[in-house]
């Protein structure tokens, strides 16, 4: 049997793709499994999945300034890159894009599986190392046999978090109920004096990975995307 084949993360992370997990498909959860079949059919095709992210504010600082003339610039950055590191590294081997795209992935699932994910008292997920300043950016199918990514050594930081000062800084009390409440969130954002239009007030708090924490631009892009799809379902 072959050795697995290497996995080769340097032009990822020159685009600020630096966060990536590489998973054997049959060792997935069964959910998981499942709701890969109902997006693609037969498995058959494909050995592997690989989830590939974002930590900090590399990726937006890598951005050219071509990518902004399209109308998804991350999405498709995001796209041409992996393409490109996929098709130069594994030749001959085929992959499949399932996310960014508009069929439903439980990114959040395949996060706890690589250690990225917690949950945080502001929804968004967090841990000790990257804080909240991370984002999915891709996933994709494979026919290859990479050697697989061991799960990365972290933990929750909520739980040690004394002043709990999301909790408190949130001006919608979103967070204030022992689960998050959406509705008070979104009703707060769309209010004419909101604070939290682009923007998280509950998020820029927490004090955990500070220096990993987003530009004010690149808060104001994403939560500006959020809002827009937030008024679109008024």
């Amino acid at each position: 049997m072959p050795a697995p084949l290497t996995f080769e993360p340097s032009l990822l992370n020159s685009q600020g793709l630096n966060l990536q997990s590489v998973f054997n498909i049959n060792q997935l959860p069964n959910a998981l499994q499942e709701q890969l079949k109902a997006l693609v059919g037969d498995l058959q095709d494909y050995k592997q999945l690989i989830l590939i992210a974002h930590g900090g504010k590399e990726m937006w600082n890598a951005l050219q300034e071509d990518a902004w003339k399209t109308e998804q610039p991350i999405d498709q950055a995001t796209m041409s890159t992996v393409q490109h590191w996929f098709t130069q590294n594994y030749p001959g081997k085929s992959h499949r894009f399932i996310y960014p795209s508009n069929q439903p992935i439980n990114l959040q699932a395949l996060g706890e599986l690589a250690g990225w994910h917690y949950p945080s008292p502001f929804l968004v997920g967090i841990n000790n190392i990257w804080g909240s300043w991370f984002a999915y950016r891709a996933v994709l199918l494979t026919n290859t046999d990479i050697e697989t990514t061991p799960k990365l050594k972290s933990h929750t930081p909520c739980d040690s978090c004394q002043s709990k000062i999301c909790i408190e800084l949130c001006p919608a009390q979103a967070c204030a109920v022992g689960s998050f409440d959406m509705d008070a969130c979104l009703s707060y954002r769309k209010s004419e004096n909101s604070k939290c239009q682009h923007t998280c007030l509950a998020r820029v708090a927490c004090p955990v990975a500070k220096p990993h924490k987003y530009s004010r631009q690149q808060m104001k892009y994403h939560y500006g995307i959020s809002m827009k799809v937030i008024r679109e379902l008024e």
